[in-house]
């Protein structure tokens, strides 16, 4: 266990079941192009529906933000969402970051989101600025990427069909910890928080 002065990088999410995680693979083994080497795809087995990036916090403090998070979820049942459509941020002419769409029941699914951001700027978390976007990171573009290679990624995303929507149902909440290894990020869940029936 890490000591309770040890920094750990967390976040808060929502985890994917295995059905969903192989449909992710499948697409982007469709999209993957080995001319592409400017993109960097995510490992499908760490794709997260991501509510609040934390940053460094201390491990003494994962009591704490758990109890935050069951605040938030207090009165909010399990409830369906699904995976379809792709896109990329900022635009598919210039994308940095490509993207799958998530639909269902993302009324709740925004409203667990304000809560938690709420309870934790009572622990002195920065609020987010932007608005919420539930979406599931694919691949970010390297920064040294040229407009011309964006575009034909871009094409390439606006060429694929990607019309299987995979069902996901959202029982839980889990902090997460994000360790970066040279092989890439390493996740563990340090807490879940059950949505009540």
């Amino acid at each position: 266990m890490p000591g309770n002065t040890e920094q750990i990088r967390s976040f808060i999410a929502i985890e994917l079941p295995e059905k969903v995680k192989s449909g992710l693979a499948r697409l982007r083994s469709e999209l993957e192009r080995t001319e592409h080497s400017f993109v960097k795809w995510v490992d499908p087995e760490g794709i997260h529906l991501t509510l609040k990036f934390l940053g460094n916090i201390p491990f003494k403090q994962v009591a704490e933000v758990t109890k935050a998070i069951e605040g938030a979820a207090q009165g909010i049942s399990p409830f369906q969402l699904e995976i379809s459509g792709l896109g990329a941020f900022p635009n598919v002419r210039q994308p940095r970051v490509l993207w799958v769409g998530v639909g269902g029941q993302v009324d709740t699914l925004l409203q667990l989101q304000r809560n938690i951001d709420s309870a934790l700027a009572s622990l002195g978390f920065t609020r987010e600025e932007r608005p919420f976007t539930a979406h599931l990171t694919l691949a970010r573009v390297r920064q040294g990427a040229s407009p011309r290679e964006r575009k034909s990624l871009g094409e390439l995303v606006m060429s694929a069909s990607f019309e299987a929507s995979y069902p996901i149902e959202a029982k839980a909440v889990s902090l997460m910890r994000s360790q970066l290894t040279w092989g890439g990020a390493i996740y563990t869940r340090l807490s879940v928080v059950e949505l009540e029936a």
